[in-house]
């Protein structure tokens, strides 16, 4: 009972799923089992004092213990021992009351199967004694009849031996009236039941005679069915009947197929006819030239940049009787679907027929197979020429979803033919024709890109030379040039950056419209679009290559082509177009192409698995383009100016020139244009970075003899033993002055651009003036013009000390080239550069005014060859000093005259003294007077130039 109670105890404090299996691997231990519940398969241990072991002796363990161990060691080895007794007794317990429904179950199981199998032992014996009782009767029953059974089959041989007879002879009879009911199938099945048989007794005159009358009867019978295969007018069962019977009755494989090819190919070919006839004859190479020419004077009446949203340009469409959808359907429905047919019904009938006997050693399928093979290849070819033609027709860029239809309609049955045929090349033939009838579309889509694009660049130079008012386009001054608008319209752009932000959105509109209309080839529901050899190629090589990337180099390539400055093209160019297109060429290569590219790939999810364009490449063209085309308008605008300033420096006389009175008229209209060049550079270039400006830039003066030029005014008085050479001097000023790239490359900024077109226009003046020989008055012109020339330009460039080197310059080249160099001094040229500053200023308020009342001139036209030399403010008071001049002036003289010859000499004394009359009055001083001012208006109304 102790031992129990602490096994209750034991088990009650140690229960758990972790005892529980500590249990489970002792028992397992104890019993020698595995983890699979199998007996470990151990060395056995043959130690009597291993304790788990078979061979364990009592006495030998207790007397090594008492002998190896002393007292407490034996102590702790008993309480060890107890422990684990106590343990697996506990564990025992457990087993048995968690199995004990697991044990009474399987008691009632056994006791079940032992009932069962008692009853089964009882029935098997009784049907083992009904076996033998069976077996013994049957082997009596066999006895009894064994004679009869040889008897009957004797009998039953004989019986059988004359019905085979009886069917010889009456098989002619038989195959006649199969002929006559035109059972032929039924006669040909029963001659070859009776072929072998007359054939083997054919010795006998009796069965000579029945197969000669078969053979007859055959032969007529094949002729019915060569006629019947001939007519060709039944249905295909009956067609592949009669060609089965025919085989059967020894009829050449070969011609069989050939009549049954050139049956098919008949009626095949009628169908091939009939879709022939819907496809119009080719155009004409005039009919052609005129439908471009329509459709180019349709386009160009149409455009307009005021219509952002995307248009396409469309080609003339031949007009057939049927759409593309239409003639396609008809050819699957009618050509494809009738050799499909054919295809089956040869197949079945030469090749996929169960050969027997003779036949299957003649090889007719292999001949067969290759003979179809040629029939159909053929027969395609013309379909597919026929389909290229079709699809030849679709010229039209308009709406692409009737031809993708048509296209997967088509590439759809002929995969049909591919499963009936394999081997075949038509399904390869078929998607070649649908790649190129795609990539032929790509190219129309280029081409109309290509064309919109040169129509939108018609209506933008249109825009430019059309008289429209644009505030954006007036200069602070009042002498900006004016960009024109479109001609109607009233939302049409103004200036150029709306004529550029239209023109970029309409070809971006366009773009995105081609590239949804050829996104209708990729499609989901397209069968050919997600095949490897389509998608990938078509993707990569024809949309992002032969479209996007063409149509981008397209666009560099025709806008760098407005750079040939030789012939009527480059000649003819508007400098503003050339600026508009630099910046369009720019935005490309800021964001724009990468945009398009980023968009074109993951609309069409291109693969880059075969080489393509990078962005970098394609940003570096258009940058290029952009930076030709700026350079080139630097070099057309400071040409435009230079043509000014030379024709002023060739057509005037300066040897023998007036006095300068005021800036010349030219140099007010170089710096007009100048205004008006940075105010439209400013529309679509950024600032730039300028050099600081000193305070004093415009009071600069130039010394028509500063730095080594200073040795020219004494270059008359020198002798020929102390000779100086200035232009020497000259030239090594130079050398260490800072050289003046004059064609240098500018930068995308308006001060950059500036500067280039004042460089050029500063280089053309001091070429000219080098060319010249100037008089006193014409050295002082220079001057004043090259101060009222410095008073405005420096503002425009990055760095005003290049306006005044050029400037300096210009003036020293024309004091070495004087004959008599006497400057002017500076303060009158400042004043005339006032004055002349102050005209300008009125003018251009004047011209403002003028402006909003009156239609513009066009920017680019020529200015009026003759003005009025008649100044609006005149000189000394205008009339009124005039008039007072002559009358106080002598007064004057004879006041100071009288105070002067007085005692006091005062001249604050009055009155004067004044002489006698007779000192006064000369008879000769009015003659003298009136014949002055006859001399002065002489030459003021004699045509001798400006006095």
């Amino acid at each position: 009972m102790d031992g129990e109670a602490d096994g209750t105890v034991g088990m009650s404090e140690d229960c758990g799923p972790g005892r529980r299996r500590r249990v489970h691997g002792m028992l397992k231990l104890y019993y020698g089992l595995n983890e699979e519940g199998k007996a470990a398969e151990e060395s056995e241990s043959l130690d009597p004092c291993d304790i788990n072991g078979p061979h364990f002796d009592p006495e030998l363990y207790l007397n090594k213990l008492r002998r190896e161990c002393s007292l407490a060691e034996l102590m702790d080895q008993e309480t060890c021992m107890v422990k684990q007794i106590r343990s697996l007794d506990s564990d025992m317990q457990t087993l048995v009351y968690e199995n004990y429904n697991k044990f009474i179950s399987a008691t009632d199981t056994i006791r079940k199967m032992k009932n069962d199998f008692k009853k089964m032992e009882d029935e098997m014996d009784c049907l083992s004694a009904n076996m033998a009782a069976i077996t013994e009767f049957s082997a009596s029953i066999s006895g009894t009849l064994q004679d009869q059974h040889t008897q009957i089959t004797k009998l039953s041989g004989v019986h059988t031996l004359l019905r085979k007879l009886q069917f010889l002879f009456e098989l002619p009879a038989r195959l006649n009236k199969c002929l006559e009911l035109q059972a032929y199938a039924q006669a040909v099945s029963s001659h070859r039941r009776a072929r072998c048989v007359l054939q083997q007794y054919s010795h006998l005159p009796s069965f000579k005679g029945i197969q000669d009358d078969c053979h007859a009867i055959m032969d007529k019978l094949a002729q019915e069915l060569r006629q019947k295969f001939r007519d060709g007018g039944s249905s295909a069962k009956d067609l592949s009947e009669c060609v089965e019977l025919l085989l059967q009755l020894d009829e050449p494989a070969e011609e069989l197929c050939d009549k049954f090819l050139s049956h098919a190919r008949s009626r095949l070919e009628s169908d091939l006819q009939g879709l022939e006839a819907e496809i119009r004859p080719y155009p004409s190479a005039s009919a052609v030239k005129d439908a471009s020419a329509r459709r180019l004077s349709s386009t160009a009446g149409a455009g307009s940049l005021t219509n952002n949203s995307p248009k396409t340009s469309t080609l003339p469409s031949p007009t057939s009787n049927t759409d593309i959808l239409e003639f396609i359907d008809r050819g699957c429905n009618e050509f494809v679907s009738s050799l499909c047919l054919v295809i089956t019904s040869y197949q079945e009938l030469f090749i996929n027929h169960a050969q027997t006997g003779e036949l299957a050693s003649k090889n007719i399928p292999q001949m067969a197979n290759a003979k179809l093979h040629v029939f159909v290849d053929d027969l395609a070819a013309h379909y597919f020429s026929l389909v290229e033609r079709r699809i030849q027709e679709e010229k039209g860029v308009g709406d692409n979803s009737l031809l993708v239809r048509a296209l997967d309609r088509f590439h759809r049955r002929l995969q049909a033919v591919a499963k009936l045929l394999p081997g075949s090349t038509v399904p390869n033939k078929g998607t070649e024709i649908v790649i190129r009838a795609a990539t032929e579309r790509v190219k129309q889509y280029l081409s109309a890109l290509q064309s919109f694009y040169m129509d939108s660049l018609t209506d933008v130079r249109q825009a430019l030379a059309t008289p429209r008012l644009s505030v954006a386009g007036a200069s602070v001054a009042g002498g900006g040039a004016l960009l024109g608008g479109p001609a109607s319209g009233r939302d049409a752009p103004t200036s150029l950056p709306e004529l550029l932000s239209s023109l970029s959105a309409s070809i971006l509109n366009q773009i995105k419209s081609v590239l949804a209309s050829v996104h209708l080839f990729t499609a989901k529901d397209i069968t050919f679009s997600n095949k490897p050899y389509f998608k990938g190629e078509f993707c990569s090589q024809g949309v992002r290559e032969s479209l996007v990337v063409s149509f981008i180099k397209f666009v560099c390539q025709s806008s760098r082509q407005f750079c040939e400055s030789a012939g009527d093209k480059g000649g003819s160019t508007p400098p503003a177009l050339l600026l508009l297109l630099s910046r369009l060429c720019l935005d490309y290569e800021t964001s724009t192409i990468s945009y398009i590219l980023t968009l074109t790939d993951e609309q069409f999810l291109v693969q880059h698995h075969s080489p393509v364009t990078p962005v970098t490449t394609l940003c570096a063209e258009a940058r290029e383009a952009a930076q030709k085309l700026l350079n080139h308008y630097v070099k057309v605008q400071g040409l435009i100016i230079s043509q000014m300033l030379r024709k002023s420096v060739e057509t005037r006389d300066w040897v023998n020139t007036i006095e300068p009175r005021n800036v010349r008229a030219v140099m007010k209209r170089v710096v007009e244009d100048t205004t008006s060049i940075d105010v439209q550079v400013g529309l679509l270039y950024e600032e730039g970075v300028r050099k600081a400006h000193s305070s004093d830039s415009s009071k600069r003066t130039f010394s028509v003899y500063s730095s080594s030029r200073q040795q020219a005014r004494y270059a008359a008085s020198y002798t020929p033993s102390a000779p100086m050479d200035t232009n020497l001097l000259s030239n090594i000023h130079k050398l260490f002055s800072e050289r003046i790239d004059i064609f240098s490359s500018v930068e995308f900024n308006k001060v950059s651009v500036m500067t280039g077109i004042i460089k050029i226009s500063l280089k053309t003046f001091l070429e000219c003036v080098r060319l010249r020989t100037f008089g006193r008055y014409g050295l002082q012109q220079i001057q004043v013009d090259c101060h009222y020339l410095q008073m405005y330009l420096w503002r425009f460039v990055s760095d005003e000390n290049l306006v005044h080197f050029l400037l300096d310059e210009i003036v020293g080249s024309s004091a070495h080239r004087c004959l008599d160099p006497a400057p002017m001094e500076q303060s009158v040229i400042e004043v005339i550069c006032e004055r002349g500053r102050r005209q300008y200023c009125l003018q251009s308020r004047l011209h403002l005014h003028v402006i909003h009342r009156r239609p513009i001139m066009r920017p680019n036209s020529q200015a009026p060859k003759h003005k009025s030399s008649h100044d609006t403010e005149r000189e000394f008071g205008g009339t009124l000093g005039a008039i007072c001049i002559p009358i106080f002036l002598p007064l004057t003289v004879l006041f100071l005259i009288c105070v002067s010859r007085s005692p006091e000499a005062s001249v604050l004394q009055w009155h004067p003294p004044l002489p006698s009359t007779d000192q006064l009055w000369d008879p000769l001083a009015p003659v003298l007077l009136l014949g002055w001012v006859a001399l002065h208006a002489l030459l003021y109304l004699m045509p001798l130039g400006k006095v």
